[in-house]
């Protein structure tokens, strides 16, 4: 498709998606919860057709030689399949964001002010290999009130487009139009280019939830707000008056039980203080589960197939079964590296000292941070929220997990009894 035809058919999605949103807005809840509910119940009737189109994807990504943790992303088994309808069904639990009053008062002159929370809008959300976020983006923007346009990367396209096909029975279920949530039918990549900076009469915000090179880009060339994160480089941190048992759990978990996911552990920063008794136990458990670990002089000494860690390793999200380790010298110092080196995601500290957790937890500027629990618990679902677009680590609009309180705005409403300014 030549850039003309890429223009008229992405102008066209604008244009229904605005359309759209003019009247999701004014959707009651009955209504949107009755079109999650028809959207779940096909995802479930689906399965086989969801999961012959994810055998199309995954035969195309071995064929083009993508990387485990990718693969890994993009497969879907009847599980997954399971739990993606169980988290469209999440959603439906949730309160309606749309028309809450979040603050009113009265002014000396008798006007009556109220904060009314509205919709975004219309929201354009690029992703990459999981085609979870096709049906986890569509049910948020639908409960919380707005149309998106939905762009998934090339290798999940067939994937996205049956949950999508899900997705939009379900509002032609509940009388909505189906053009509430769309999905770029082209994997050409001048549709993410015309997104970008073609589109800012139609996107009100835009969502890019993939690697770095993709928000990287997302965020120099969009016309439009983004909410958006670069990476998720989390960190564990033991502290000396940490549970040995505990920290073992803990550190094994956060970088362990699935590897390829931006809550996952990349770096393990150990207190100096109890690296004598803390320290092996960690480091073997991650061997043994299959984990490379690039270490410190000290981390090396603990196990010769520990190897050396360069500068990059502190930096870097590995999205894979390796983590970079490092003896620290107390709290400040795991402060301070995670200041260097990390992205800003998610942080945890293991400790039983309530005060050194405190410290950890007030000056660690991160989105979201934890005291005894593994960085894994990064994600909407755990938080209640029933699902997620993703990890915000933006100071502005959003920060954290992006659900449907997050992909909402508000504006005042004033009534008088016919007062004027003097």
């Amino acid at each position: 498709m030549d850039a003309a035809g890429i223009g008229e058919l992405m102008e066209g999605l604008g244009r229904s998606a605005l359309a759209a949103a003019q009247v999701l807005a004014l959707a009651p809840s009955t209504q949107k919860n009755a079109a999650l509910a028809a959207a779940a119940a096909a995802i479930r009737a689906r399965t086989a057709a969801i999961l012959a189109a994810n055998d199309r994807d995954m035969s195309a990504a071995r064929a083009r030689h993508l990387s485990g943790p990718r693969l890994e992303r993009l497969r879907l088994d009847a599980g997954r399949v399971a739990a993606i309808a169980a988290a469209v069904d999440a959603v439906i639990e949730l309160p309606d964001p749309v028309g809450r009053i979040a603050a009113e008062w009265e002014r000396p002159n008798g006007l009556r002010i109220q904060r009314l929370t509205v919709p975004l809008g219309v929201i354009g959300i690029i992703y990459e290999s999981r085609p979870n976020v096709t049906a986890d983006a569509g049910a948020l923007c639908l409960k919380s009130g707005n149309a998106c346009i939905l762009r998934g990367g090339s290798e999940s396209q067939h994937s996205s487009r049956a949950l999508h096909e899900a997705l939009a029975s379900g509002l032609s279920a509940a009388d909505l139009p189906p053009t509430c949530i769309q999905l770029v039918p082209t994997a050409d990549r001048a549709a993410v280019g015309y997104m970008l900076a073609g589109m800012s009469e139609y996107l009100d915000v835009i969502v890019p939830r993939g690697g770095r090179s993709l928000v990287e880009r997302v965020q120099q060339e969009a016309r439009v707000p983004v909410i958006g994160h670069l990476e998720g480089n989390c960190h564990v941190y033991i502290d000396r008056d940490a549970d040995v048992r505990m920290a073992r759990a803990i550190a094994l978990n956060a970088k362990m039980r699935r590897t390829g996911i931006c809550g996952a552990a990349e770096t393990l920063l150990v207190d100096e203080a109890c690296a004598a008794t803390h320290l092996a136990p960690v480091i073997r458990d991650l061997l043994a589960a299959g984990c490379e670990v690039r270490g410190d002089p000290a981390v090396q000494q603990v196990d010769s197939r520990v190897r050396p860690a360069s500068e990059d390793d502190w930096y870097t999200e590995y999205l894979d079964a390796i983590i970079a380790a490092r003896v620290v010298a107390g709290v400040d110092a795991a402060i301070a590296h995670i200041a260097r080196y990390g992205s800003a995601h998610t942080e945890t500290i293991v400790t039983e000292n309530a005060a050194t957790a405190e410290r950890f937890l007030q000056r660690v500027d991160s989105a979201i941070v934890l005291h005894n629990a593994s960085t894994q618990f990064a994600d909407g679902g755990e938080f209640g929220m029933g699902a997620e677009i993703g990890i915000s680590t933006e100071r502005f609009h959003a920060r954290g997990p992006v659900g449907v309180e997050q992909l909402t705005s508000y504006k005042y409403v004033v009534r008088g009894t016919g007062q004027v300014r003097p």
